[in-house]
């Protein structure tokens, strides 16, 4: 026996009772709302390991060039690489401010630098190369500049320490501009433990690039005053909407 279907012509494919056709999204989604007024959305955020990773990689290449220039100048130049250094208040010499702190006096000034500077570089190369980079120029350039106009005339500036005062002084305050409290723990317990750096930024020492010292670590306020890229999400997202709601009262 056979039945006639009263219907020749069925619902298509994914109409309502019948399943959705290869390729179709059901139930259907919503669209995900846009533009810096929706909220953060979840990002594939490096993992702990490629964090660690590049914070090694800065550490180890900081290392490498300072021993490297070091070893160099010892041997090849008999250190007449440390020529340029800050020349204070001499036009010709400006641009040693890019050179100069890679340059050091003996051993013990680069080690004095070594240890620390690792340290510190692993820190903030922890946050992503951006954020180290952007620390890195904003602190050798006023730690060179300020170098230049405050060091005594006839004097010669070397050295990596205003660099490293500028990451030290970067990684204590950051927290505070970054509302972090993971950030402003770790730069309390930077700040107990190298506390005896303070003096560094003070005259008094024979030999001692005070100057340096101080506007390296106002570079590093600076920087933590300045840079964004180290924002947490929620920081990051907050900002976006106070400009977008600015952007439409301009309109």
């Amino acid at each position: 026996m056979t039945y006639n279907n009263p219907y020749p012509n069925p619902a298509p494919r994914g109409g309502f009772g019948r399943p959705p056709a290869v390729g179709s999204s059901y139930p259907p989604r919503m669209p995900v709302p846009g533009g810096p007024l929706a909220p953060p959305q979840r990002q594939y955020a490096k993992t702990r390991a490629q964090k660690r990773g590049t914070g090694l990689r800065f550490a180890f290449g900081y290392l490498a060039v300072l021993w490297a220039v070091f070893f160099l100048n010892a041997l090849l130049f008999g250190g007449g690489l440390n020529y340029f250094g800050i020349h204070p208040l001499d036009p010709s010499a400006l641009l040693h401010i890019v050179t100069a702190p890679f340059l050091h006096a003996d051993i013990n000034h680069l080690i004095s630098n070594s240890i620390p500077g690792a340290v510190f570089c692993f820190l903030i190369g922890y946050s992503g190369s951006r954020v180290f980079w952007e620390v890195t120029i904003i602190a050798a350039v006023t730690a060179g500049l300020g170098t230049w106009f405050v060091g005594g005339i006839g004097t010669n500036h070397i050295g990596a320490s205003g660099v490293v005062y500028g990451w030290l002084t970067y990684l204590i305050v950051r927290g505070f501009f970054n509302r972090s409290w993971q950030q402003i723990t770790l730069g309390v317990v930077l700040g107990f433990f190298y506390s005896g750096l303070i003096w560094g930024v003070l005259p008094g020492t024979p030999g001692v690039s005070w100057q340096g010292h101080l506007f390296g670590a106002i570079g590093g306020i600076i920087a933590g005053m300045l840079i964004t890229s180290d924002d947490p999400p929620e920081l990051a997202h907050r900002r976006a909407q106070r400009q977008a709601l600015k952007g439409q009262r301009r309109v």
